[in-house]
């Protein structure tokens, strides 16, 4: 079974269902734009409170370690867009590569 893609028969071959993921591919360059069903939503909403509580909460004691946070939490975001989103690839609009 594939993690990464849900397929559904459609007409008798297997298509890519857009539903299934949280993240979109950006239309132009590479990654992930802004969530494309309620769970990314979900997880977006609360992945950016903890960002913001945790980093003005580590400011005021130590700023590197508010920076590390800072770091780790976006490492958890790429990690999630990449596991839950869109492959990404390199896209340049409509045209094709």
């Amino acid at each position: 079974m594939e993690t990464r893609r849900a397929f559904r028969a459609h007409e008798g071959l297997a298509v890519s269902d857009p539903n299934a993921y949280w993240f979109r591919a950006k239309r132009y360059g590479w990654g992930w734009g802004l969530p494309s069903s309620l769970a990314g939503w979900v997880f977006f909403v609360i992945w950016l409170a903890a960002l913001l509580v945790g980093f003005v909460w580590l400011k005021r004691f130590n700023g590197l370690l508010a920076a590390l946070y800072l770091a780790v939490m976006t490492v958890l975001l790429v990690v999630v867009c990449y596991a839950k989103g869109e492959p990404p690839s390199w896209r340049w609009g409509d045209r094709e590569k």
